[in-house]
């Protein structure tokens, strides 16, 4: 697998997320599963419209993919995956996209084609990418923690992914609205010793 990992949204290396991509295979299958906290369905449709836009404004071919309808099915949704050359991650609550990450297996199956090589692209923006590191401690301070979307007896999953040995931190000096808590989470895992790269909205790491 490889890594295009923006602060917001496209970021500013899209030819690079071109290049990225493996066996010319434009499918993306575009996961919003980090605003399943929001209530505002209108916002959250028009929200969804947007990034697919901006996907297909570059030429890909992007499918909404709502982890919600594999729940307790990790066979077939690795078996959808398969016919994707991306996996597009947008923003949102970071907590929220964990506990969906956990319930449909997609933690696991991201986990095995690192460790394979699969070819095929992870990318996102914000919370699409927090996820990938080795905690989620201090991202309490930016997202609320305690929202249920999948019903109460959900628990926080406070382990990241672990595909990265870094915390990411988005919206670092950004015009963000939860910019300013950033620096929160900053000195979080500054005090606590935790390896972690903070990016800009507009940058990009490529893994």
């Amino acid at each position: 697998m490889k890594f295009y990992l923006s602060s917001y949204k496209l970021g500013n290396e899209i030819g690079k997320l071109k290049g990225l991509i493996p066996m010319g295979n434009h499918r993306v299958a575009y996961i919003p599963n980090a605003l399943d906290f929001s209530s505002d369905l209108e916002h959250r449709r028009q929200s969804e419209q947007d990034g697919l836009k901006q996907l297909e404004a570059i030429g890909l071919e992007p499918e909404v993919l709502d982890l919600r309808s594999y729940f307790n099915q990790q066979d077939l949704l690795a078996k959808k995956l398969t016919n994707f050359g991306v996996i597009w991650v947008r923003g949102g609550n970071v907590f929220v996209l964990r506990q969906a990450m956990k319930l449909s297996g997609l933690d696991n199956i991201l986990k095995k084609w690192t460790s394979s090589n699969y070819p095929i692209l992870y990318g996102g923006y914000s919370a699409g990418v927090c996820v990938l590191g080795p905690t989620l401690r201090g991202m309490e301070l930016v997202d609320d923690m305690n929202v249920r979307p999948y019903g109460n007896k959900t628990k926080i999953v406070w382990e990241g992914l672990g595909i990265i040995n870094y915390v990411i931190v988005p919206h670092y000096k950004s015009k963000y609205p939860e910019s300013k808590n950033v620096y929160k989470t900053i000195r979080y895992l500054i005090d606590n010793k935790i390896l972690f790269k903070a990016i800009r909205d507009g940058e990009v790491i490529i893994e």
